[in-house]
């Protein structure tokens, strides 16, 4: 059974839902991740990444956190410590054996005020108004967006707020890329488009946008030569002036969300 979501089909709930998880499992359940090999082309977006890290740095260490499709939890984990920073976190993702792992750093760690948790993103367990600050990497992307802004919100303290950092789906070139490449997705994710965000709107008192990777994209391949770093600096520099042009914003390949509760 298919359903309707803006001008992306889905399937139903079940099938969606079980084709993520499966998906997911096998990505860790095996020793290498079949998306590694793309790495390189995600420094076109660091910046996104930094500004994200940042806005999350900036909440009090006594915060209560959530992680919004936490995978593994390498990111906060091991990457940016994040886990180990909040004195209440928590992360959540459909992946049971993405939580195994999470569980296993967390403990080989001695982090005691860290949860990790098999969740429906779209149908939370949490108390309505649990915690100060959600986020996530590329997840609202991979489920119905009126569940999952639904949901946010109703766990988020009144003057809350979620920051995430998710792909775009307006760019014919990005797009053409992944029609070719079906085996490194699931075939129910929908990059954001614009009207999404008119969606959110509806369910946060404010929405925030900031765009990135569009001339950065041309600087990934020199990034092993002696010019990719000056040439990735002024392509940042030239993507902050074009993406504020906002018939260029839909052609960015990523986007930075601030949801306000």
């Amino acid at each position: 059974m298919l359903a309707n979501q803006g001008d992306v089909v889905t399937r139903d709930d079940g099938n969606r839902k079980q084709s993520e998880r499966e998906f997911h499992n096998h990505r860790y359940g095996s020793d290498t991740d079949p998306r590694d090999g793309l790495a390189r082309w995600y420094t076109a977006v660091d910046s996104a990444f930094r500004w994200q890290n940042e806005l999350i740095r900036q909440a009090s260490t006594d915060t209560k956190i959530l992680e919004y499709g936490c995978a593994d939890g390498r990111l906060s984990l091991l990457e940016e410590r994040f886990a180990q920073r909040f004195s209440r976190f928590c992360g959540i993702d459909i992946s049971d054996r993405a939580i195994a792992r999470a569980c296993q750093t967390a403990a080989s760690m001695g982090l005691r005020g860290t949860r990790f948790e098999v969740m429906d993103a779209e149908a939370m367990t949490f108390h309505e108004g649990e915690f100060d600050l959600v986020f996530g990497r590329g997840i609202v992307h991979h489920l119905d967006l009126h569940k999952c802004f639904g949901e946010i919100a109703r766990v988020l303290r009144p003057g809350g707020r979620a920051v995430f950092v998710e792909p775009m789906g307006h760019n014919p070139a990005l797009n053409w890329y992944r029609s070719r490449t079906p085996a490194l997705r699931t075939p129910d994710e929908h990059p954001l488009r614009m009207a999404d965000f008119q969606l959110a709107q509806s369910y946060f008192g404010n929405v925030e946008l900031r765009f990135f990777g569009l001339s950065t994209l041309f600087a990934v391949p020199l990034q092993q030569t002696k010019v990719g770093a000056p040439a990735m600096k002024l392509c940042e520099a030239a993507d902050r002036f074009l993406l504020r042009v906002p018939l260029i914003q839909r052609n960015a390949w990523f986007v930075l969300m601030q949801l306000t509760r």
